[in-house]
């Protein structure tokens, strides 16, 4: 390119004049962050070192340590839920997730609200940051939908690899994790790819990320990176490498652990000295178990750390990427989890199971082979909280939340204030600069963000986004809570919960060990009207009768897989096969009880 004298002579000009030009120019305007969102998938709260874990999890400590720990913090009790209002910032029951898919009811499923995907009606966060001169990728675990039109490349992605379910093997992508469906539906930029026979999940999915940062480099545009684990999500496994590390810790059993980590999350500011704990119904004595039980057990956990290990090395691997290319110090991180900790013990998948999977001893964490954390391990998981995924205590809906990097002044605080997973679409749109859309959204009409912005609170932890009389609502199957203030009334459904209402003082009592409502009525009565109003405005729609969530996956696994797939032959077969075992029980108990 040739310059021409005419730009010689505007060069000199500002040469010359470049004081005066400084002093009356405008103030520059502020870099906007890169972005980076970690999603780990069924960690408790305590399962973080800096929450009071003894999980190994350093970069996430580091994170910690140079931002904000939310202490507070609320998801949805599943998946797909929570992902959907942490892409939208709205209410999962007006971005079409109403329920998790499996778990919903079939005279639920198509209703507005429970279309179990996104609606057209909810913008991501990606496609407004996109619009606003970011380039954006994801790579894991995606589950809001895998029609076309909400595959992440139409959801303002401009690079995905995603997989679309629940979940799926960890070392085998292919391999599905239980018969919800006919296969894995993965995608990559909204194709079906070749995939690898076999690979390491949290190891693939950092490896896409970087591939997709680096391709993207030239073009100087701020970059917004969403990273969906599948860690931990059943099947639990992890390289041998990081099992070994852990041989031994968890021979004590899960009720020191879970006494263990109180214990931490009080010495490190997370919860109330007085912090109290229940013990769940579900929760087994450990003493009572035999030296071989306690053995099998301890590994269980042993490969639950390793996982939650590997994961934290991954983003450890992420980090050094961005170190290595000089944006770690231009980058804002948060750290999330979808829920808590898994507590099913997967008991009626227990036939399919055993044609599919190993849970012998010696293989658990590798390939081929299974591991559930099950309940007991659970409820340390969730430590000092009370209940599991798919419920609405603590444990189930209290997620360890880190926001940290730039743009955030507070380091090593912690705020203790209510935060939702809604906050976090506002969130990043105030730190990119980005406008937040109201009602419409290019000239279409779509649901308003119903999150606060954090942002007051990454200057100063000890600020609130929410008024002490605002409330904030909750409902995933049936089991339903809502915030207000200190307070917090919840209802959970056996065979966890009671199905009535209590109340808490969520400050002194996280635990939920002491019901107010007798010592609140006013409270009491009150929130339980702002409930039901939170409900009518939010679509919420009421459970059938004789609901129960773990009937209705074998329901709906039935309905959408085994039907479609094996009909007519195969599904008369297996009720000849579910039957005749049936009717034996059922004459061998009539024999018993005839008269002699």
């Amino acid at each position: 390119m040739k310059t021409t004298l005419i730009e010689l002579g505007l060069a000199s000009a500002l040469l010359a004049g470049g004081g005066a030009l400084a002093a009356n120019a405008p103030p520059a305007p502020t870099p906007r962050p890169n972005i980076v969102v970690l999603v780990a998938d069924d960690w408790g709260y305590t399962d973080v070192g800096a929450f009071g874990g003894e999980i190994a999890t350093p970069n996430l400590d580091e994170l910690a340590r140079r931002g904000v720990r939310f202490s507070n913090f609320h998801v949805a009790a599943s998946c797909s839920p929570t992902r959907a209002m942490l892409l939208t910032g709205v209410d999962n029951h007006r971005n079409g997730h109403g329920n998790l898919r499996e778990t919903m009811p079939g005279a639920h499923l198509g209703q507005p609200g429970y279309q179990a995907t996104l609606t057209p009606n909810v913008v991501t966060v990606a496609t407004l940051l996109q619009a606003g001169g970011y380039r954006t990728s994801v790579a894991g675990k995606w589950n809001v939908g895998n029609e076309a039109r909400n595959l992440p490349n139409q959801r303002g992605f401009d690079r995905s690899f995603i997989m679309g379910d629940t979940g799926s093997d960890n070392w085998e992508p292919e391999k599905r994790y239980l018969p919800h469906a006919a296969k894995v539906h993965w995608f990559e930029d909204g194709q079906a790819p070749a995939m690898p026979k076999q690979f390491y999940s949290s190891t693939f999915f950092v490896d896409k990320t970087i591939e997709y940062l680096r391709e993207g480099a030239a073009s100087g545009k701020p970059f917004f990176a969403y990273v969906g684990f599948q860690a931990n999500h059943v099947p639990v496994q992890a390289p041998q490498a990081f099992i070994d590390k852990y041989k031994g810790r968890y021979d004590s059993g899960w009720t020191a652990l879970r006494e263990a980590r109180r214990a931490k999350a009080i010495e490190l500011g997370l919860v109330p000295k007085t912090t109290a704990m229940v013990t769940m119904g579900t929760t087994l004595d450990w003493t009572a178990l035999s030296p071989q039980d306690k053995q099998y057990q301890a590994r269980l956990m042993e490969v639950y750390a390793a996982m939650a290990d590997a994961m934290d090395h991954e983003v450890g691997r992420l980090i050094a990427h961005l170190k290595s290319t000089g944006e770690y110090d231009n980058t804002v991180f948060v750290f999330l989890s979808d829920n808590g900790p898994e507590g099913s013990d997967y008991k009626e998948a227990d036939l399919w199971l055993r044609f599919n999977y190993s849970r012998d001893l010696d293989r658990l964490g590798g390939p081929g082979a299974y591991v559930v954390p099950g309940p007991s391990w659970s409820s340390a998981s969730a430590s000092p909280l009370s209940t599991f995924k798919f419920y609405a205590g603590e444990g189930g809906i209290r997620s360890p939340m880190i926001i940290s990097g730039m743009g955030v002044a507070a380091a090593n605080q912690i705020h203790a204030g209510l935060a939702h997973v809604t906050d976090i679409v506002p969130t990043l749109l105030d730190l990119a600069q980005v406008q937040r859309p109201g009602t419409t959204y290019q000239g279409q009409p779509i649901e308003a963000q119903t999150g606060r912005s954090l942002l007051p609170v990454l200057a100063d932890p000890s600020a609130r986004v929410r008024r002490s009389d605002e409330a904030l609502g909750y409902e995933l199957a049936g089991n339903k809570a809502l915030f207000k203030g200190d307070l917090k009334l919840v209802l959970n459904n056996p065979p966890v919960g009671d199905g009535q209402w209590h109340l808490y003082d969520l400050r002194a009592d996280p635990g939920e060990t002491k019901d107010l409502q007798t010592a609140l009525p006013a409270q009491f009565a009150a929130m339980q009207a702002d409930y039901d109003a939170w409900a009518r405005a939010n679509g919420v729609l009421p459970m059938p009768a004789g609901y129960n969530p773990v009937r209705q996956v074998l329901i709906n696994s039935f309905v959408n897989y085994w039907i479609p797939t094996y009909w007519p032959h195969g599904v008369v077969a297996l009720l000849v096969l579910l039957g005749v075992p049936a009717v034996l029980l059922v004459r061998a108990r009539r024999r018993r009880g005839a008269p002699r």
